[in-house]
């Protein structure tokens, strides 16, 4: 099965002989698609167009992105190619964002063949990406993770560069007046129990509704930034959602039965879009491009073999390819492979010393090296790798978090540098979750409580994060309660546990 999906999707990707890749560079994207140059500038375009709409719309100024800082997207041919790359259980899946500290990612098709576009997938996405970098301190109840994104994902794109939000997302047109399925009082808890397949979509519909709402109505929008601070000081839902005196399933419901709900025009004047860079891809990193996406993607141990073995197979005839030798070192590396992926890296860095990923790879090809044999030289020759990536680029987050994680993979205390470097990188990237919890337990053991709560609580209220029975609940819950230490003695007790569980599955596997 797992060699059925790979082969799949390089079928879908074509060799370096038909393909015509391209890489279009902006502010805050990057994006590949086997399209014309054209298509591919104009699809980044709006991209750009939206995100600064993005921001005049919610007064969120536009500072300096650093280029790791981007969101690189890989555009695929249709929902199947998505659903390949999703995996086991993805039927529903159309488009997916990945939030990481080595680069946030987002797959999408070309055509969706759906009432849903792929358009709007990607906006959804964006949207996320969005709220998790530029409010990075603060947590949102799971309704306006949800509804923000959908708000702004029906943005309309007018031909004279004007962008306008407020328009009803269609595929959600059923679920919108359903209140019987998620009822107000239990869509404001802060912490919802788990849904159903059809309450997760009126969560979707019931959040757009409601963030509409508290986007055009003045006084409501005040009420808003209320609610959320009530949740973000660690009140009670019930204490966070008086801040909404009336609001229930009748005004709600009225609001959206008005014959013309309020939208707002952001006109093409105000929405600079910068310098798009645009190259077509090289014939050894358009080659590789299929086993590239799939390791963007991410692998296990059951998907890494077949992913090395097409990438061995597709950067055969380009050992002289930085692009191509670097993605064979990163697909070796995942598949337990060290010597075959220290040589693909060495060849890469050759032909380019200043490749930012075999630089990278080459720490973690020493370190994994280093944990299998124990060799503390090992270790300090991975961290002198790490230093060169970060020299090249003090903005990428990437190698800062590989600094310090060869402290913990050797079983050594980080030193004071490597624990700054942590957290620098948990600023330069506030959208990676597990870097927060990261950050969250060095904080936790400076005894910073406030600087621990902002960097655990998005986690804790995660869409996805499982309610109230998560393990960033529970360490928030013991941080507010009992302070710092209790919070760490929790969060070390349930590492233990998820440890045992690991060893217990592995042996079960076995």
């Amino acid at each position: 099965m797992i060699r059925k999906m790979m082969i799949a999707l390089a079928l879908c990707v074509p060799s370096a002989a038909t393909a015509e890749w391209h890489e279009a560079s902006s502010r805050h994207f990057v994006v590949y698609s086997e399209d014309s140059p054209d298509k591919v500038k104009a699809f980044t375009e709006s991209l750009e167009r939206y995100d600064k709409a993005l921001r005049v719309l919610r007064s969120v100024p536009d500072g300096i992105t650093p280029p790791a800082r981007r969101v690189t997207i890989y555009l695929v041919d249709d929902v199947g190619d998505i659903r390949r790359l999703a995996g086991k259980g993805a039927k529903d899946v159309a488009g997916f964002y990945i939030p990481r500290a080595e680069g946030s990612v987002a797959f999408v098709p070309r055509n969706t063949g759906g009432i849903i576009s792929a358009r709007t997938i990607l906006l959804h996405e964006y949207a996320h990406d969005f709220m998790l970098t530029n409010w990075a301190g603060a947590a949102f109840p799971v309704w306006f993770v949800e509804g923000f994104a959908e708000f702004h994902s029906t943005a309309i794109f007018r031909e004279d560069g004007a962008v306008i939000f407020g328009a009803s997302p269609e595929h959600r047109r059923f679920s919108i007046g359903n209140a019987a399925g998620l009822p107000v009082k239990q869509l404001l808890k802060a912490k919802i129990p788990d849904l159903d397949r059809e309450q997760v979509g009126i969560l979707y519909a019931r959040g757009w509704l409601l963030t509409h709402y508290l986007t055009f109505d003045p006084d409501r929008r005040k009420q808003l930034a209320a609610y959320i601070g009530a949740i973000n000081a660690g009140k009670s839902s019930d204490d966070a959602a008086a801040a909404f005196p009336g609001l229930d399933d009748m005004a709600l419901n009225a609001y959206g039965k008005r014959p013309r709900l309020p939208s707002s025009l952001i006109p093409a004047d105000q929405l600079d879009v910068g310098e798009i860079s645009m190259r077509a891809l090289g014939h050894g990193e358009a080659a590789v491009m299929s086993a590239r996406i799939l390791s963007q993607r991410g692998v296990d141990k059951d998907t890494a073999p077949g992913v090395a073995e097409l990438a061995r197979k597709l950067a055969a005839p380009f050992p002289n390819d930085p692009f191509a030798q670097a993605e064979l070192a990163e697909a070796e590396f995942d598949a337990g492979n060290y010597e075959a992926a220290e040589a693909a890296a060495d060849r890469a860095l050759a032909a380019n010393p200043k490749h930012m990923n075999a630089l990278i790879y080459k720490g973690m090809i020493l370190g994994g090296r280093a944990k299998a044999s124990g060799d503390a030289a090992l270790w300090k020759e991975a961290r002198r790798w790490y230093l060169a990536a970060n020299k090249l680029d003090p903005e990428d987050p990437e190698p800062l978090v590989r600094y310090y994680e060869s402290f913990v993979g050797e079983g050594a205390v980080p030193t004071k540098n490597a624990v700054d470097a942590l957290l620098y990188a948990h600023a330069l990237a506030p959208q990676d979750l597990n870097l927060r919890m990261t950050a969250g337990q060095v904080l936790l053991e400076r005894g910073d409580a406030a600087a621990a709560r902002a960097a655990i609580s998005p986690v804790a209220y995660a869409a996805h994060g499982g309610g109230s029975a998560s393990p960033a609940q529970k360490i928030l819950t013991a941080l507010d309660a009992d302070g710092p230490e209790k919070a760490l003695e929790v969060l070390k007790g349930l590492e233990e546990e998820a440890k045992k569980e690991a060893e217990a599955a592995e042996k079960r596997a076995s």
